[in-house]
């Protein structure tokens, strides 16, 4: 069999020999729990808040405004159902859009079924929501606004900055799943004027079970976990002091990287379209080069080809990659993405993949890997 090529890195990382080092160190010495008064656990409070400080400083928040979650499904979930309980007598109206990630389009379908009302965006078709449309959705009984930074399927960058400008003086909170993003792209709340932010630590190689949801100082989310007093009274529940520790090592890891990292995505990409030119295979990327995107994501689609039978053929062949969201990818339904920016019958919904870089790749692995997506197109393709 040969050696694995792993490019599945927006479904989840490898843990960075650092981090991984930081945790075990941490999980070892650290065993106190923070909400306890006596030495051991007042040692592993100052470690928390440590690693707090370091988390908000990769978006430019303060600590207190980062409330500390089991991972981004969590925080998209405290964002969308904690919003809609905080402003329910403000209005009944959520926007969204049709491509987010099912941690927020599933909370918004259950707030619909408690008769909040939910507008969908749709895309474009290079997957961009416009200012314009935001605009035309808002009215008087508007409570939250909830648009992902950038896309974890196609990787197309919304322009969050410009929404955030739109919304400034309207009573609507506004939500951005930046999972996919963070420790990619830069983010800055200041700049992008957002209210929530969510995060997830295994997207860049930190562990597991943990992420973070920035909660700008004056926007107050009812609990949606009870218990004790943890996280402002926000997620009740011991913090996992190792796991966040190993996050603030990966986070910390990531921004001294995340320059040369955006370089080298893209020369991935460049390669990796020049391989398959050589083959004369047929190919169409799904995002335009001039719309902006994550550099690490790479969605592309192969004409003639089916999805379930190529991704089985690349697994044999030893690559790894995915149809595109990792907690729907099990069914080979359509990508409701590729399906809301190209409608229900395109056949690109039927013949797209998802390839997504992350570390420990090298140039030598992405080429031997695109020879071999080559070679199962060219054996599937007549």
């Amino acid at each position: 069999m040969k050696q694995a090529i792993y490019l599945d890195y927006a479904a989840t990382t490898p843990m960075h020999p650092a981090v991984l080092e930081r945790f075990t160190e941490v999980l070892q010495d650290s065993y106190g729990n923070p909400s306890s008064t006596h030495q051991v656990g007042r040692e592993a409070k100052k470690l928390l808040e440590q690693a707090r400080t370091v988390l908000a400083q990769s978006i430019n928040a303060s600590p207190h405004e980062i409330i500390l979650t089991s991972g981004g499904t969590e925080a998209d979930n405290l964002a969308i159902i904690g919003a809609a309980d905080a402003m329910r007598n403000k209005g009944r109206h959520i926007i969204t859009t049709a491509i987010e990630h099912h941690a927020v389009l599933n909370p918004c379908k259950q707030l619909e079924s408690q008769g909040y009302h939910v507008t969908y965006l749709q895309p474009n078709r290079t997957g961009v929501i416009t200012v314009k449309q935001v605009e035309a959705a808002l009215t008087d009984d508007t409570i939250l606004v909830s648009i992902m930074y950038g896309n974890n399927e196609v990787g197309t960058i919304q322009p969050i900055a410009e929404i955030g400008a739109l919304l400034k003086t309207h009573q609507a909170i506004f939500h951005t799943d930046a999972v996919q993003a963070y420790g990619i792209a830069v983010l800055d709340v200041q700049q992008m004027q957002v209210d929530l932010l969510s995060v997830s630590a295994h997207k860049l190689n930190g562990p597991n079970g943990i992420g973070f949801l920035y909660e700008r100082k004056g926007v107050k989310l009812p609990a949606q976990i009870l218990g004790g007093s943890q996280e402002k009274q926000r997620r009740a529940g011991t913090e996992n002091v190792p796991a966040t520790l190993a996050f603030a090592e990966a986070a910390m890891i990531a921004e001294q990287t995340k320059a040369d990292n955006q370089k080298q995505y893209q020369h991935y990409k460049q390669r990796m379209q020049e391989i398959f030119q050589q083959y004369e295979i047929n190919y169409e990327v799904t995002v335009p080069a001039e719309v902006p995107v994550l550099p690490h994501v790479f969605h592309i689609s192969f004409p003639g080809a089916d999805v379930e039978t190529l991704l089985m053929g690349l697994d044999i062949e030893g690559v790894a990659v995915s149809s595109g969201s990792a907690c729907t990818a099990g069914s080979f339904e359509p990508s409701h993405v590729v399906t809301a920016m190209f409608g229900p019958d395109a056949e690109n919904a039927r013949n797209s993949i998802r390839i997504s870089f992350g570390y420990g790749l090298y140039m030598s692995m992405v080429e031997e890997a695109a020879d071999r997506i080559a070679t199962v197109i060219k054996r599937l393709v007549k």
